[in-house]
Order: structure tokens, then C-alpha cells, then sequence
């Protein structure tokens, strides 16, 4: 009656005659906007290994309500970008009390995006019915607590239809 959707609760669906494309590209520049990373340069990993998070006592404290808002923005954003859900998991943990070090973290992830702003979530028509699972775990690897991180998807077919990531107490 209305005919096709290309919006759904922020996510971007274009159909085609062989599957689906789903984004949030719309919404990623909207938020790098927001936040003021539009004009900073894009990197090409959300995270470095190295890079320290603990609770950084020591630390200069940032507006919580506006490091809240970016990271609920990120978490809405691992609907449709698996690869951002374990870095915005990781900041997820310092929302009581927030410091520089875990904002500028944060919009990393922001930079991250920019870089790869093209990528979608690909639903081909005919793909096969086979589920697979995929799991992988890091046991005690956060340096604040000590939790291990768990992290699963699942597949049918070539069509990925669920993933998560959660720390695990220890």
C-alpha cells in the first residue's frame, strides 16, 4: 500500500531482485556529525591491543550524560556492525564514571566507522539453510575485572542471522 521500505527504525533496506542490503550509513554520519568526528581522519581498527582501559582513578572526568549518549549510539549501531560489538562492549563498562582516555576510545570507534562506511549486511535470496555456529572466548582477559569475554554468531546458509558478545563472571 505505502510500497517499499528503505527505512526501518534507522536502518538503511534496499532490495534487490537476488536479496536484501541492510545499513545504518544514514546514521553512522549523523553520529560521527554529532559527536565531531566528521572532520577527524578515519583509522582502520577501532582499538588497539594495547590500548589500556581500566577505571583510571588518576583520570579527567568527561560529561557522563554525553558518554552515555555516544556509547548507547554505538550500541545501537552493532545492529547491523558485529565488527564494533566487542570494542563498544569494552567502553561500555566505564559509563558510572568516565574519563578522557575511555571518550576518546570511544570515538575511535567513531574514526573506525568513517573508514569503513560502506560496510552492509547482505541477504541473498538463495543461500541455503544449513545453520552453523561460531564461538570464541577470552577467558579472564579484562584487566579491570578480570571477566572473560564470550562471542558467538550464527549462520544460515551464507546469511548471518545473530551474533553476540558477553563478559562472563569469573
Amino acid at each position: 500500500m505505502m510500497g517499499e521500505s528503505t527505512f526501518l527504525l534507522g536502518l538503511q533496506v534496499k532490495q534487490l531482485k537476488d536479496g536484501t542490503f541492510i545499513s545504518q550509513t544514514k546514521y553512522t554520519k549523523d553520529l560521527m556529525k554529532k559527536f565531531g568526528t566528521e572532520e577527524k581522519s578515519s583509522v582502520k581498527i577501532p582499538m588497539y591491543t594495547s590500548t589500556k582501559m581500566d577505571m583510571d582513578a588518576d583520570g579527567k572526568a568527561v560529561d557522563q550524560t554525553r558518554y552515555r549518549a555516544l556509547i548507547g549510539s554505538l550500541l545501537y549501531l552493532t545492529a547491523s556492525r558485529s565488527d564494533i560489538t566487542f570494542v563498544v562492549g569494552v567502553c561500555v563498562r566505564f559509563q558510572s564514571a568516565p574519563k578522557e582516555n575511555h571518550m576518546t576510545a570511544a570515538k575511535r570507534i567513531l574514526r573506525y566507522l568513517k573508514e569503513f562506511q560502506g560496510v552492509v549486511l547482505w541477504y541473498p535470496k538463495d543461500g541455503g539453510f544449513k545453520l552453523v555456529g561460531y564461538s570464541d572466548s577470552y577467558y579472564a582477559g579484562c584487566r579491570v575485572d578480570r571477566k572473560s569475554t564470550l562471542g558467538t554468531c550464527q549462520m544460515l546458509g551464507n546469511r548471518l542471522v545473530s551474533w553476540s558478545r558477553r563478559n562472563k563472571i569469573q
